[in-house]
C-alpha cells in the first residue's frame, strides 16, 4: 500500500445492523484511527506475507495515535481461509488480552478479508473489525457487506458468520501493482453488479475495457473510471446490504454467477481465482436462464462479448459434471435438495430458478463446455 497524492475520498454508506462508511480514495491510511474509533487499545492487523512491509507501515503509524498493535502473517489467498489459521489468529489475540472494545484490521485480498471478519465475529462472541482491502475483488466484493467466513474440506465459506465491519478503506493506490490478471479477476465482479442492478457499470467496461484490463499502461482517465465502477459497483452491493444483511431475500442475488463458480472453485481446489470463476459462472446462469425461456439471446451474447473484452474466461471443460453437480448441491443457496440459481429475467432484473430439470442444467453446462483446459492465466 503506497501513499500517493491524497484525493478527495469517496464515501459509501452502509445501512446494515450498525452504520458504517466505505471509504475510496487515494492515501487514506490517516483515516483508519477515525474508523476504529476512540475505545480501542488493542489492534491486530492480519495480513499475509506478501503486505508486510504495508502492515508494518500501519502498525507505525497506529502506534503513534496510541494504539498497541500486532501483527498476525497468514498465508496468501485460500489458504488463509482455515480453521488451523483461524485459531492461530484467536491465539494471537489470546495472549495480547483482547477484549470486546479491541479490534482486528484486515489487509489483504478477500481471502484475508473473510478471514480477518470470521475472526472478529467468532472473538469473544464478536469484536470491531475495520477492513483494509488491498484488490481489486476485495473492493467490490468480500470487505463490504459483512459476510465472513471460511472453507472446508467440502466446500468454500461452508463456516462463517454476517459481521458488518466497522468501516472500509478502500485505497485505489493498492491497485497500481497489483498482476494484470488479478485487476481482471475483480472485475468479474464489477460485471456482476452492472448485470444484476446497474447497467451504466456494463457501459462503462465496455467503453473502457483495454485500459481497465491493464491498470499498468494506465491513463488518468482510466483511473478515473476505474473509480467510478468501484463506486458504483460498492453502492449496488450497500442497497442490498442496508435491506438484507442476513440473506434472507435480495441479497442472495448478488450470488449471481457463484453457484457454479463456487462448485469450480472446489474442483480446481481453489487453483482459481474467484473472479474467472464467477465469469464462467455467470455465462452458465445467463444460459440457464436462457433454455428455461427467460433470457434473450442478445443478453447471453452480451455476458459473453463484455467479460473476454477484459480477458475472462466463459467455457469450462466438459468432463467434470458429477463433481460440479455434487459441489453445487452443497452450495448455500440450496434448500434441502432443492438447487437454487439466481438468473436473470433481463439486464438489471434478477431472480431466482428453483429445481431446474437435471437436463437443463445438464444443457447449460453443454453451453459453456470445451474438450480441454484451456490456456488461459486463472
Amino acid at each position: 500500500m503506497t501513499t500517493g497524492d491524497r484525493e478527495d475520498p469517496r464515501i459509501v454508506p452502509v445501512p446494515a445492523e450498525h452504520a458504517y462508511d466505505v471509504v475510496i480514495g487515494r492515501g487514506l491510511l490517516g483515516e483508519l484511527p477515525r474508523l476504529l474509533g476512540g475505545a480501542v487499545r488493542r489492534v491486530l492487523i492480519v495480513h499475509p506475507a506478501t503486505l508486510a512491509a504495508s502492515a508494518t507501515a500501519m502498525r507505525e503509524d497506529l502506534q503513534e495515535h496510541g494504539y498497541r498493535v500486532f501483527l498476525a502473517e497468514v498465508p496468501d489467498a485460500e489458504a488463509a481461509k482455515t480453521a488451523e489459521v483461524a485459531a492461530f489468529c484467536w491465539q494471537v489475540l489470546g495472549q495480547a488480552d483482547f477484549t470486546r472494545s479491541d479490534a482486528v484490521v484486515g489487509l489483504g485480498g478477500g481471502a484475508t478479508t473473510d478471514l480477518a471478519g470470521f475472526v472478529a465475529a467468532t472473538w469473544l462472541r464478536g469484536i470491531r473489525v475495520v477492513q483494509v482491502p488491498t484488490t481489486l475483488l476485495a473492493m467490490v466484493d468480500a470487505a463490504v457487506g459483512g459476510k465472513t467466513g471460511i472453507n472446508t474440506a467440502e466446500g468454500k465459506n461452508l463456516v462463517g458468520a454476517f459481521h458488518s465491519p466497522a468501516g472500509v478503506l478502500c485505497d485505489l493506490n493498492s491497485l497500481e501493482t497489483l498482476p494484470r490478471f488479478d485487476v481482471v479477476a475483480g472485475l468479474g465482479e464489477v460485471i456482476k453488479c452492472g448485470f444484476i442492478a446497474d447497467p451504466r457499470i456494463l457501459e462503462l467496461v465496455e467503453e473502457n475495457a483495454a485500459a481497465l484490463a491493464d491498470l499498468g499502461a494506465a491513463t488518468p482517465p482510466t483511473w478515473g473510471v476505474l473509480l467510478d465502477v468501484i463506486e458504483r459497483s460498492i453502492r449496488v452491493k450497500a442497497d442490498v446490504v442496508g435491506v438484507d444483511l442476513r440473506e434472507a431475500g435480495r441479497r442472495e442475488f448478488l450470488n449471481y454467477g457463484h453457484t457454479f463458480a463456487h462448485a469450480i472453485e472446489h474442483v480446481e481446489r481453489y487453483s482459481w481465482r474467484h473472479g474467472a470463476a464467477v465469469s464462467v459462472g455467470m455465462v452458465f446462469a445467463a444460459e440457464l436462464a436462457r433454455l428455461a425461456g427467460r433470457l434473450s439471446d442478445d443478453d447471453v451474447a452480451r455476458h459473453r462479448s463484455i467479460l473476454t473484452s477484459v480477458g475472462l474466461p466463459v467455457t469450462y471443460r466438459g468432463d467434470r459434471w458429477e463433481g460440479l453437480l455434487a459441489a453445487m448441491r452443497r452450495d448455500k443457496k440450496t434448500r434441502g435438495d432443492l438447487l437454487r440459481f439466481v438468473v436473470l429475467d433481463g439486464i438489471g432484473r434478477p431472480s431466482r430458478l428453483e429445481g431446474p430439470d437435471p437436463a437443463l442444467l445438464a444443457a447449460a453446462y453443454a453451453e459453456i463446455s470445451h474438450e480441454a483446459p484451456q490456456g488461459v492465466e486463472l
